[in-house]
């Protein structure tokens, strides 16, 4: 029996796994965001987020550990994203002041605009949510080559609005986790009246007199749907407000890991356990339900996997929606 060719066995290999360098989904390692169409990116940042765990910088790791096992092709599109586009694994974000979260901002917004530059669109993986704000203004909003100019259409998963505006920062960070849906807007990188954010809730830290929670974000021009919302009107209500509001216009998605169920996301910074959120197939729906949008960014965020359940759940749901998302990508760019 005559042994394989190194090519052949090499080839043989790559559709295990545990073989090989980790990459997300296997995918390519470059750094040239020129070489691709989507780029899937780490941002391994946690200073943004300074009153509770520290450890989502390790969210990146952990995906590319467990996301080289994932399914190839998308069951409900009947599409294969790694065939019909050019995607790449182009690493992490520098950080090199790590604990400074303005400096990470800053630097988070630089290697973004590189992508901009060469008209990537980008996927990336946190990292605290912080991270959004920065990745937005480099890509959305006068100047910018993805979004043609335009303001982008926020829509955002999360359990909470992070749109801030009755302080100047949160523990020194200016530009916070829970600072970037305000200032975001008001630069003119998100336009709320396209946006819309969806899944909120949870108990306020206080007894609120003379407003409501989501009542910043509302101001800013946000549609906010509470979770108390989506459980009265359902997928396809949601969906419908999301779409009217985004248009034909560019689109950016975020995806905050605790607007899921803690029973299936335990592994997440700011768990609200109190209150029910997203069932996984409730979460993949509705993100599906967006096909057709032009969506020129995603990114998934707060997954801690210090927290995470042994046999890493939630890095693999944070795995799970970041296919939905760059699937998303892939089938706007072929319009």
């Amino acid at each position: 029996m005559s042994e394989p060719s190194f090519e052949a066995a090499r080839k043989s290999a790559e559709s295990w796994y545990w073989w090989g360098i980790p990459t997300f989904f296997r995918c390519p390692w470059n750094e040239d965001p020129a070489a691709c169409d989507i780029a899937l990116v780490g941002v391994p940042h946690s200073s943004g987020n300074g009153s509770t765990e520290r450890d989502q910088h390790l969210g990146p790791r952990a995906v590319r550990h467990v996301s080289g096992f994932y399914r190839r092709a998308h069951g409900v599109h009947n599409y294969a994203p790694f065939e019909a586009r050019r995607i790449h694994d182009l690493g992490d974000v520098p950080l090199p002041e790590a604990m400074n979260n303005e400096a990470c901002v800053r630097d988070i917004e630089a290697f973004y605009a590189r992508l901009d530059a060469a008209g990537t669109r980008p996927v990336s993986i946190g990292g605290d949510h912080s991270i959004t704000g920065p990745i937005i203004k480099a890509i959305a909003g006068p100047g910018r080559k993805l979004s043609k100019g335009k303001p982008v259409a926020l829509i955002h998963f999360d359990a909470h609005t992070d749109s801030y505006e009755n302080m100047p920062h949160w523990l020194g960070a200016r530009r916070s986790a829970a600072h970037w849906a305000a200032y975001t807007v008001h630069e003119g990188a998100v336009d709320a009246s396209r946006s819309t954010q969806v899944g909120m809730r949870g108990h306020p830290s206080g007894l609120i007199h003379g407003g409501k929670v989501g009542g910043s974000s509302e101001a800013l021009g946000y549609r906010v749907i509470k979770m108390s919302e989506f459980e009265e009107i359902g997928i396809e209500a949601t969906l419908k407000i999301i779409r009217e509001r985004a248009g034909d216009g560019p689109c950016y998605i975020t995806f905050d890991l605790d607007c899921l169920d803690p029973s299936v996301a335990p592994g997440v910074s700011n768990l609200e356990p109190g209150f029910g959120g997203f069932s996984t197939r409730e979460a993949t729906r509705l993100l599906q339900g967006l096909k057709g949008l032009d969506i020129i960014g995603a990114d998934v965020v707060c997954l801690m996997p210090t927290k995470d359940s042994p046999n890493q759940i939630t890095a693999q749901m944070a795995m799970v929606m970041m296919f939905e998302e760059l699937n998303l990508i892939a089938m706007a760019q072929q319009k």
